[in-house]
This record gives C-alpha cells, structure tokens and sequence, in this order.
C-alpha cells in the first residue's frame, strides 16, 4: 500500500471525478429510501467502471493519444467523423457545465456546516481554490491535492458509516442479490450514471500519458486503477450505509444527510459529512474543467500542455459557468440528478466508441481487446441499455 501511495497516478482523478455531490446525493437518496437493497447497483458500477477505464487508459499509454483524437482518426468518413466529434462535446463539454454547477453547489453545502452567514460568498470561494489548482498546470500538485482531499472525504464517510453498526447481513444480501425493488429504477440508473462517468473515460485516457509513456506502465496503470476505483466504490458503498440509518422525512440533497444523523451523533457526524461533502464537491469541480479541456484539446488536434491559454480558456469556460449558477441558487439536487442519469443515458454511446477502438489492430496492436474483456464491455453495455430504456419507460 505504500509503494501504491507513492507511486500513485490518474486513478485517484477518476476516484475524486466521480465522488462528487452527485454520488453524496443519490447514494444518500437510495440508503433513506431502499436501506441496503441497491448496494448491489453499487457493486455493478464499480465493476463496469474497473473495465472500461482499464480500456481507456490502455488505449492512453499505448497510443499516447488523447480518447477522442484515436476514435476521430479511426472514422475515414467526414461527415460521420464530425458526428462523433459533435455528440462527444456536446455529451462532454457542455454537459460539464451542469455538473460544475453541482459541484460547486455541493461544496457550498459542505461549508455551511461552519456557518450560513457568508453562504453567498461559497461558491466564488470554491471557484477561486479550484481556478488556483488548475492554473498552477502542475500534474503532481495537481494530483496530490485531490489525493488529499480524497483521503480526507474517505475517512469521513467511512468513519460515519461505522457509528451506524450496520447490518452486516443485510449488506451482503443488499450486496449480492440484485432487486429492483418499487420506484427505484430512477436511482439505479442515477447510481450507475454518478459512477460510470462518460467524460472519467476521456479525462483517464488523456492523463495516463502524461505520467506512463511505455508499453512496460501497463501493469502499474492497471493496479492504479483499480484500487483508485474499488476504494472510490467502498466511499460510495459507506454512503448508502450511513444513510440507512436516517428514519422519516424525504432527503431533499446530501446535506440532510449530516442534520439527520445530529440527533443520535451529534455536531460530530455533522462536520464529518460536512467535510467531506466540502471535499466530494471541490476535487469534482476541479477535475470537471480539467475533463473538458482535454476532450476539446483531442477532439480539435490541438498540441496543447496544461499551460496552454486555449487549454486554460476551456476549462476557465466550465468553471466560471459553474460558479454562476451555482451563485444563483438553482437547484443543485435536481440539477445533480438530471445529470446522473443523462450520464447514464449516454454511456452506452461512448461506452460502443471505445470498445470499438479498443478491438482494433491497428490502434492497440497484440493489446487490443481479449475475449473475455469483450464479454463484459458487452454486458455492461447491454445493461445499461436496458436500465435506460425502463428508466425512460417509468419516466414516460
């Protein structure tokens, strides 16, 4: 574990990408409202996150290429490849925008633990340590500064699932017996779309060459990724814990979470979740710009570092478009929701790109797909296929 910590690399990103306000939300929502019944949907997407982001930074370090620039140059044709190219930044971009809100939002909320009265200056404070990481465009500062926030985040929730006493035979079947259980196919697709997220593919692919440059890095990539992605799903999973031990009342966004727990712990679960909460939003709201940037960086060709001013004008887009919403006071839950699940929607779009790319000789070589590794891209494909279809089917 040591030896992973120091030499530790972009799977923690990906971690931090995905436990934003949106995993804090919805988590929170599936543990009041289902206990421990969709633990499983969990378990789901943490395995579907493990492969696919395997194959997107096994594309990065063997082509050394951005995911977007690879699926671009494998399109001969003009017209489809401007397509893809518009489905991916409208999908990546402008989608980012609307979680940067949450983010930021989220984050808000999670200071408010310390205090209401300077609520309105929140937003511009987050976006302010956010635009400072960012502008640095120092990989390892970028990436120790999330490490810690993540560490930070992690402790918090898992410490606040422990004081529940779960129930740890209603766990594992929660864990290993899939139910679909009334009203809920909302959430799970909610779940899956706040942890398999779309742009977390492009954003892995970018960042691995940055730190591997070999062939022989594969190895180390791939343990990266999945103890980044498993302790990411065991902070998720701790979530739904905690959260069944709230009783009565609706849970309207992840802050009612820290007052529903006052009463059996007091103001000690409340700074917990509220750091925690304050950690989940920042380290999204500093990897969502960064995703954006380079998705924009590949799709367009440019020969851009993290120093570059088109780089920076993209991300700063995001970010300043997250700071204003989020300052007009929109609602951060139905906006984190709508943007789960629109995830969840899209990720059989980009999920059928790359595992295209990923089975192409001349892209991969003797390192494209195997068998087996096609077998469970194309069951998580199906899968969320069909959770989308019932989702727009219950919704209709």
């Amino acid at each position: 574990m040591f030896k992973w910590i120091k030499n530790i690399g972009p799977g923690t990103l990906v971690a931090a990408a995905f436990i934003g306000p949106g995993t804090v939300t919805l988590c929170t929502k599936a543990g009041v409202q289902f206990g421990y019944g969709l633990l499983w949907a969990m378990l789901l997407s943490i395995i579907a996150t493990i492969v696919l982001q395997e194959m997107a930074a096994r594309t990065g370090i063997i082509t050394q290429k951005g995911l977007a620039e690879v699926i671009k140059e494998q399109i001969t044709s003009p017209l489809l490849r401007n397509l893809a190219v518009f489905l991916i930044l409208g999908a990546i971009v402008v989608g980012n925008a609307a979680y940067e809100a949450g983010n930021i939002s989220g984050a808000s909320l999670g200071m408010r633990v310390f205090g209401e009265e300077y609520a309105v200056l929140y937003p511009i404070l987050i976006g302010v340590i956010a635009f400072a990481v960012l502008f640095i465009g120092n990989y390892k500062v970028l990436e120790r500064s999330l490490v810690t926030l993540v560490l930070l985040m992690s402790i918090s929730f898992l410490i606040t699932a422990i004081l529940t006493k779960p129930d740890l035979i209603g766990m594992l079947q929660g864990t290993f017996v899939p139910k679909i259980p009334e009203d809920s196919i909302i959430i799970v697709i909610g779940l899956i779309g706040t942890t398999v997220v779309p742009y977390n593919l492009f954003l892995h692919a970018s960042l691995v060459k940055e730190k591997w440059k070999t062939k022989e890095d594969l190895s180390v990539a791939r343990k990266d990724t999945m103890i980044s992605i498993v302790l990411g799903g065991i902070v998720s999973m701790a979530i739904i814990v905690a959260a069944t031990s709230i009783t009565g009342g609706n849970i309207d966004n992840a802050f009612d979470l820290a007052k529903g727990l006052e009463p059996l712990y007091g103001e000690y679960a409340k700074y917990l979740l509220g750091i925690g909460l304050f950690a989940a939003g920042i380290t999204s709201a500093i990897t969502a710009p960064l995703a954006a940037a380079y998705v924009a960086k590949s799709c367009f060709g440019w020969n851009a570092s993290l120093k570059d001013t088109r780089f920076r004008i993209v991300w700063g887009i995001i970010l300043v478009l997250g700071v204003v919403f989020s300052s007009l006071n929109f609602s951060s839950v139905e906006v984190i929701t709508f943007a789960q699940v629109t995830n969840a929607l899209l990720l059989p779009i980009i999920a059928i790109f790359l595992v295209w790319v990923v089975n192409k000789s001349n892209v991969l070589g003797s390192y494209k797909n195997t068998l087996f590794q096609n077998i469970l891209a194309i069951c998580i494909i199906l899968i969320a296929i069909i959770l989308g279809i019932k989702g727009i089917y219950t919704v209709f």
